[in-house]
């Protein structure tokens, strides 16, 4: 496939876990064309894509044998791709990826310095950033003159100040790379972005944005720019999650090594795929089946996790000096009104009154009329905002052998005028 202009571009989005790749095609002016999924990588891969009014497209079981075959499989998803948009050209590739390190304040075309540079961050989040970046490296080899840019869940927090980045560390540790870098932030950047269309004095003041899904992480916003985050140097870090940990105490590490015999691998499995809300109700690490459960664990499961997110909302209020608005999103924050009740009741200190029908309606605003903070429930979309990065960074720019030449006037109508 090769790579079109700017004017007449769509853009690919490519949003990879850890046995599915989630993607998108969106227009240059940032209307979204189709979405799908390449779900069941390594057991029973299966290719799905609807239409932007959710008409299916396509839904199709590629070969048993290429059920490992993220190349093979990548490449047939291109294929179809190629065929659906048929004389219409890709013009560029945006990748979430996880970490960028502390030098990327924002999206990168990716050239093979970039690319090497970025998978010296593996060892900061082995299971995330492996997984982003085989994409990128497959779809190089496939498309070598496409355009690919890496958009990062780690920029949005290099706002934070430097007291908030640290850890009590030796300085040549910290000098290492041992710093508060913060995740969800792709997400992070969409709230933040579109929170004016339901409250400006949120948008320009204080808010703390809680992303609620299998993984998660809130973060403290002063005008649009990240103040703090639970999320430090790991995925791992922060609150109770699905299978995650959350922060634990530095001794139960070395507790584990020296005293239980666990070898680091073991030690990585538990933290990343036996812990948090699994590991406490010993029967799943999906909020849903946990609040339709009986099972006291699971009863106990779900407190400590409206717990550790009530706590940590306390503290995001410290690092704001205030609080004016609270936003939930991503899967729990978006769907699960029970969890937002517990979390703004063990919050009721700081002012907020729930208005308890809307909540359970999911509505966009929960709060009272009179709630001294407004609270909010908005849908999340990284994707939209990879596609945003990718089109003012690369599409702006006319593509001719290997050379980028401005294209006048599209970076401000982007920027301006994106479709939210």
């Amino acid at each position: 496939m090769e790579a079109a202009t700017a004017k007449d571009s769509n853009i690919l989005v490519i949003n990879a876990g850890s046995s599915s790749i989630k993607f998108a095609i969106y227009t240059v002016d940032l209307a979204l064309r189709l979405h799908g999924e390449l779900d069941g990588i390594g057991t029973h891969p299966r290719l799905v894509a609807s239409d932007a009014d959710g008409t299916s497209l396509v839904d199709r079981r590629p070969p048993t044998q290429d059920r490992n075959d993220v190349h093979n499989l990548l490449s047939q998803l291109m294929s179809w791709l190629e065929e659906h948009l048929g004389s219409e050209k890709l013009g560029a590739i945006g990748h979430r990826v996880a970490i960028g390190g502390l030098e990327h304040t924002g999206p990168v075309v990716v050239t093979p310095a970039i690319l090497e540079k970025l998978r010296s961050f593996v060892p900061l989040a082995p299971l995330h950033q492996p997984r982003n970046l085989e994409p990128l490296e497959i779809l190089k080899r496939l498309h070598p003159h496409l355009p690919q840019v890496a958009c990062f869940d780690t920029a949005f927090h290099r706002t934070m100040p430097r007291v908030a980045e640290l850890y009590g560390l030796p300085r040549s540790l910290s000098e290492a790379g041992a710093h508060r870098y913060g995740f969800h932030g792709l997400s992070y950047e969409y709230i933040s972005g579109s929170l004016a269309n339901f409250d400006r004095r949120a948008a320009e003041g204080r808010t703390v944005i809680a992303h609620l899904g299998s993984g998660a992480s809130m973060c403290a916003v002063r005008g649009g720019r990240s103040i703090a985050t639970t999320m430090g140097f790991s995925p791992l870090s922060g609150l109770v999650m699905g299978t995650r940990s959350g922060d634990l105490d530095p001794g139960l590490m070395i507790w584990l090594l020296r005293e239980r015999g666990m070898t680091v691998e073991q030690v990585e499995q538990m933290l990343y795929r036996e812990s948090g809300m699994k590991g406490v109700s010993g029967l799943s690490g999906d909020m849903r089946d946990l609040l339709s459960s009986k099972e006291p664990q699971a009863r106990e499961a779900v407190d400590l996790f409206v717990y550790r997110v009530s706590s940590e909302l306390g503290s995001l209020c410290a690092a704001l000096e205030g609080l004016d608005a609270v936003v939930f999103t991503a899967g729990i924050g978006e769907h699960a009104a029970e969890v937002r009740e517990l979390v703004c009741k063990r919050s009721g200190w700081l002012g907020i009154q729930v208005d308890d029908d809307a909540n359970r309606k999911n509505a966009s605003r929960i709060s009272t009329v009179d709630s001294e903070v407004s609270v909010w429930v908005i849908p999340t979309n990284e994707e939209l905002i990879v596609a945003k990065h990718t089109a003012g960074l690369v599409l702006s720019l006319s593509w001719q052998g290997g050379d980028l030449e401005p294209a006048p006037g599209m970076i401000g109508r982007l920027l301006k005028h994106p479709r939210t």
